[in-house]
């Protein structure tokens, strides 16, 4: 069996554009007809601009490749170029790759991925979601700035079977970051973690998120404050560049330190276990390397008594990896939803991802489980020219 084809996918999400503004998608195809999918989580070029570094990269590498030689087209594609090292494109490039390939051995082979990554371990796995505002319609009703309301919306998620729910109220995060806190930002965490966890009481865990805003000095100002409420994480408090630094948040705080989203390989993942800076790995299986990558850096948690707890800002290919990776790997904390997977993260497949009562239900359908609707896809190009997100361009 050989890679005979590829074709990619730019999808615009609709409003109210939970899980980013865009989705990037792939399939490769077989010489005897089995297609594989996957998905790309690469922000730093613009959507088109990142099909065709996947058109370039397939056509050096993967036409013509078994799709069962995951590890050696996995170092072909890592050294292109002379490269050897975490580039945050090229490897979000080659996780999209590497994912499809998956299905297409899983396909072929007639077992979920899972099946063929140690086998499942988890019958069911337990999901949070974002406070997200429940308008539909882009306009938030305040609950980015209303702890009350915030309150009140996360007991409507723990009414629906969630039994952790995250937000972020900090403030904006920048290219010039690290900062401190302003007064008026810890206050306002301080109120939302007060008020919600009031609300949910012992129903639910709280999942504290920042974006990397803040010096270490300044994020064990805020991780005091958030402390008598207990949350379950306290995530990514100073910026991805230096584990060194947020291993200094993680020794003068009781809440465990979460991070993962912006980094990618073992390698980058290997320094975050050496110095402490994190006991919860939140990798993101379109940009970490794919599924293989992500089961060796699942391994080295393991033996760092570390957890993992798969990351999606993103589309639901990337998300049926995730729920693949981390249904076969024992040291699996909780997994990332967009709501309970409803929406446009349902239309764009042909079997919705199943989410009941707060859980995910691994599939046993072969391969990652999902298939793309392409007439969906078609009809949702993506026209803008933004990047899936953007920081503020000044100083806050």
């Amino acid at each position: 069996m050989k890679i005979s084809d590829v074709r990619t996918f730019v999808v615009g999400n609709p409003p109210p554009h939970f899980g980013g503004r865009y989705f990037i998608f792939l399939k490769l195809v077989t010489d005897n007809g089995i297609e594989g999918v996957g998905e790309v989580y690469a922000a730093t070029f613009g959507p088109r601009v990142v099909a065709r570094m996947i058109e370039d990269v397939c056509a050096r590498h993967v036409i013509g490749a078994d799709p069962f030689r995951i590890e050696a087209l996995w170092r072909n594609v890592y050294g292109s170029g002379y490269t050897l090292r975490p580039d945050l494109s090229l490897v979000g490039v080659l996780s999209g790759i590497e994912m499809a390939c998956w299905d297409i051995v899983g396909k072929a082979l007639e077992k979920p991925v899972y099946a063929l990554l140690g086998g499942q371990v988890h019958q069911r796995l337990r999901t949070y979601t974002y406070i997200y505002p429940d308008t539909g319609a882009g306009d938030d009703d305040g609950i980015y700035a209303d702890p009350d309301r915030s309150a009140e919306r996360a007991l409507e998620y723990v009414g629906q079977g969630f039994t952790a729910v995250k937000f972020d109220p900090a403030g904006a995060y920048s290219a010039f970051d690290p900062r401190q806190p302003s007064l008026e930002a810890l206050d306002r965490s301080e109120r939302f973690a007060k008020a919600i966890r009031a609300a949910v009481g012992d129903r639910a865990d709280l999942l504290f998120g920042t974006h990397g805003q803040f010096t270490p000095s300044g994020a064990v100002r805020l991780a005091r404050r958030l402390e008598p409420y207990d949350p379950l994480w306290f995530e990514e408090p100073v910026p991805p560049e230096m584990p060194e630094e947020m291993a200094r948040v993680a020794r003068q705080t009781s809440i465990p330190i979460a991070t993962g989203e912006r980094l990618t390989t073992k390698y980058e993942f290997a320094r975050v276990l050496e110095c402490g800076a994190a006991s919860i790995l939140q990798m993101a299986l379109g940009r970490v390397g794919g599924l293989l990558e992500a089961k060796k850096i699942a391994g080295m948690a393991e033996a760092h008594y570390a957890q993992i707890a798969p990351h999606l800002y993103c589309g639901p290919v990337e998300g049926a990896a995730n729920i693949q990776i981390s249904a076969c790997s024992p040291n699996f904390l909780i997994l990332e939803s967009i709501q309970d997977w409803g929406g446009f993260h349902s239309d764009i497949l042909k079997n919705p991802i199943r989410w009941e009562d707060g859980y995910v239900i691994p599939p046993t359908e072969p391969g990652l489980g999902v298939e793309l609707d392409e007439e969906v896809a078609a009809a949702h190009p993506y026209e803008g020219d933004a990047l899936h997100l953007e920081m503020a361009r000044r100083p806050l």
